[in-house]
């Protein structure tokens, strides 16, 4: 997994609330294998009108922000089914940070899994970002895991992240590295353990 340190590119204010992981991708496009690039899919139904044509107004069809690799979006993002292929989604289309208030708990912890961001920042903060005029233009901004800020111009803007979800990011680990960062302590428990309780061993 790529590790997270800072990321410095443009922001795609999206400004909704409540996206749900089937408007992320809908359930018809999880078919389709990861290998294949599930890019194209981010979004697809809100996209669109009713007839397929792409919406003009709406920020991931603006070339303005063709190349954002953060996205910025109101309350509650990522809520309802638990599935994985909501950050995959959003992995392929080349996005390594979603800013927002609140997070649905599995989708923000499949984001960490998948080396995605899950930055929570103040609604007001939010509403900040959201209208900051180089922000709309495209322009870059920056996001610094380790600092847990983002910086627009110059204005600086903190975040919030679980401490562990930190130390994935950073390190670029999943869940099974997490846990070997901590053979030490596991090999001297298991030690200790043979020692004070050499009954509960199995023989041989």
């Amino acid at each position: 997994m790529t590790p997270f340190t800072i990321v410095t590119a443009p922001a795609c204010p999206l400004g909704l609330e409540n996206v749900d992981t089937d408007q992320l991708i809908p359930a018809r496009f999880m078919q389709t294998p990861r290998s294949q690039g599930y890019g194209g899919f981010l979004l697809h139904d809100l996209r669109r009108k009713d007839a397929g044509e792409m919406r003009k107004d709406f920020a991931l069809n603006d070339a303005r922000y063709a190349q954002a690799q953060i996205m910025i979006a109101r309350t509650n993002f990522g809520c309802g089914s638990s599935r994985e292929a909501a950050v995959y989604v959003l992995a392929d289309a080349g996005y390594r940070c979603v800013l927002a208030p609140s997070f649905g708990d599995i989708f923000a912890s499949n984001s960490v899994q998948n080396g995605v961001l899950p930055a929570r920042v103040s609604a007001a903060d939010i509403e900040i970002l959201l209208s900051d005029p180089s922000v709309l233009a495209g322009a870059p901004i920056t996001v610094d895991l380790a600092e847990q800020t983002v910086s627009v111009g110059n204005k600086s803007i903190a975040f919030q992240i679980r401490a562990d979800w930190k130390q994935r990011l950073i390190n670029g680990w999943d869940a099974v590295d997490m846990t070997r960062s901590y053979a030490k302590d596991i090999d001297a428990f298991v030690t200790k353990d043979r020692a004070e309780r050499p009954w509960s061993q199995p023989r041989g």
